[in-house]
């Protein structure tokens, strides 16, 4: 057989071509998270930007995957999660919360966060929905709205604090309003909400169909003693609320992608119908070393001194500078305006001054403007304190020279 006539070739006298696409994100490029980790591994700075720990996670979780793959749990698990997976997660709610949620039919275990947040937003989002977020916000909630063909409606936290404006959100509520989404801990402001907060939205939303979308992964990272306000503990937020957490924050395993989302059955029901066909199920073998580890709640109970004293020592490190420093008051994240700087750069653009930073001071981080639509500019940076004392000290180091 001529093998020549086996290849493939275009019509006479038409070149191939690549068929032309209408974006279904044309304003998305590549994430500033990811362009500064690039230039921070280009030039050898410290990367204090993108959001994860360079230290290692528990010997004794890890062994814990380790045990449930010789076991034999490398198969596909049930759609929503293992069920002693769920049920570790019902009783941890339980137990921090006081709110009971049903293993078989409210808590899915998800591939993380962002699905998590993606999925639910497919699930209730139909074309010409309205979706308030509260600016500056993770970069994925915006392109989540938008993919579900919903319209974004963009409330501004209070410049300085990022505290909710309860008069701007609801004046920014209509009939058309499908979902509102918040997130405490506050990335990337560090902010937490207070009670009053908590049962302020409850009251704005009692009489409406709105469904709350509470983006919680930072749960376990509040400091000074305050409580972590979670949406289960209000009984009007939580009969409406997706409530999303994330095991790879908590556990400094944020390469594992596992999270899990609590909801009522009825929204539950309907999270799950999209589930089942974006990725059907996570990680058999981290599910059941999840499950086992769950049994001991001193690892999360004991997260907020763990990083509170990381905070301090990065909040110290910086005193003798002239970057100020506004309050941390859960996350891994610190802001620090760059204005009062005595170098000329500090009248960049945030964006312009990230990357001077870690080109000539060796430190990256993360402009806060690409946490708002229209980049809005108050000369803020974001540092992430995840990191090995080690590491923080050397970020210490080279910024002590501004």
């Amino acid at each position: 057989m001529d093998t020549a006539t086996l290849t493939p070739e275009a019509p006479a006298g038409l070149p191939p071509t690549t068929p032309s696409l209408q974006s279904r994100l044309p304003n998305v490029g590549t994430t500033i998270f990811t362009v500064m980790s690039a230039l921070a591994a280009e030039t050898g700075a410290v990367n204090l930007g993108q959001g994860f720990p360079d230290f290692e996670a528990d010997p004794r979780l890890l062994n814990e995957v380790t045990q449930a793959m010789l076991q034999g749990h490398n198969q596909y698990p049930p759609m929503a999660g293992i069920v002693p997976l769920r049920n570790a997660i019902a009783a941890k709610v339980a137990s921090v919360y006081g709110r009971s949620y049903d293993a078989g039919s409210e808590i899915t275990v998800t591939a993380g966060a962002t699905q998590a947040i993606l999925t639910a937003i497919l699930a209730i989002v139909h074309p010409g929905d309205e979706v308030i977020v509260l600016e500056p916000c993770y970069d994925s909630y915006v392109p989540n709205i938008e993919l579900a063909g919903g319209v974004v409606v963009r409330v501004p936290l209070t410049p300085g604090t990022f505290r909710p404006d309860f008069a701007l959100i609801a004046q920014a509520m209509t009939p058309r309003t499908r979902a509102i989404l918040i997130n405490s801990p506050h990335n990337p402001s560090g902010t937490v909400w207070s009670r009053q907060d908590m049962l302020q939205l409850q009251e704005l939303l009692a009489p409406t169909n709105v469904v709350l979308i509470s983006d919680e992964v930072y749960e376990h990272m509040v400091f000074d003693g305050a409580p972590h306000e979670s949406a289960a503990r209000y009984p009007g937020l939580a009969a409406r609320a997706f409530i999303v957490s994330s095991f790879g924050k908590t556990y400094h395993v944020t390469g594992w992608k596992v999270g899990y989302v609590l909801a009522p059955a009825p929204l539950m029901a309907e999270f799950r119908k999209v589930h089942q066909f974006n990725v059907f199920t996570v990680n058999t073998p981290v599910q059941y070393a999840l499950a086992a580890y769950l049994q001991d709640p001193a690892p999360y109970l004991n997260l907020p001194a763990f990083y509170q004293r990381k905070r301090d020592l990065f909040r110290q490190g910086l005193g003798g500078t002239r970057f100020r420093l506004l309050p941390s008051e859960g996350t891994y994240f610190q802001c620090a305006d760059i204005s009062e700087l005595a170098v000329p750069e500090r009248d960049l653009p945030e964006a312009d001054f990230c990357q001077w930073l870690t080109r000539e001071i060796g430190v990256a981080a993360i402009p806060l403007s690409a946490f708002y639509g229209n980049g809005f500019d108050q000369k803020l940076i974001r540092f992430c304190y995840a990191k090995r004392d080690d590491t923080l000290q050397n970020a210490l180091q080279r910024l002590a020279r501004l």
